[in-house]
């Protein structure tokens, strides 16, 4: 038990450290409560605007993408180490991981999953010109109203 002795020492001197810390500020620390103190604070970065609901679509593959390469940082790490004793089957393995991981990539370029610009509006082949939302949305239960309140919603809609 003598052999424990300092290290128990050390311990006790510890948690007496942190009592008489915290008991100190306690009583010399003036307390001020301010809203900056409780407005929440991430990486130096204070909160200026509204948070939005979502994440983009975008930030995901993103994040995706940084895995992916991860991953295959980490297969090709041991593969290069080990290339002598893996010989052709080694290669060959190899070759195939990187064309598929290759292949997946060119996909997410192909898909635009980093082009954090602004977006650009495609036209849609299959949507005609002169369709509007006038001319898309149907007014449902007008049929048996009045005629001033169905003219009515039909000027508040238009």
């Amino acid at each position: 038990m003598e052999q424990y002795l300092p290290v128990l020492t050390l311990g006790v001197l510890a948690i007496l450290f942190v009592l008489l810390s915290i008991v100190t500020s306690r009583l010399l620390a003036p307390e001020r409560r301010t809203l900056p103190k409780f407005a929440p604070y991430e990486c130096g970065i204070t909160d200026q605007t509204a948070i939005p609901e979502r994440f983009p679509v975008k930030f995901y593959l993103v994040a995706m993408l940084f895995i992916m390469f991860d991953i295959e940082i980490i297969f090709l790490y041991p593969w290069a180490v080990a290339n002598n004793e893996l010989g052709l089957f080694g290669l060959i393995a190899m070759a195939i991981f990187v064309g598929i991981f290759f292949l997946s990539f060119a996909y997410e370029l192909a898909m635009g999953g980093l082009n954090w610009g602004p977006g650009k509006r495609v036209s849609n082949p299959l949507v005609s010109p002169e369709r509007t939302t006038t001319s898309t949305i149907r007014k449902v239960g007008l049929e048996g109203r009045t005629p001033s309140v169905a003219s009515s919603s039909e000027t508040e809609a238009a």
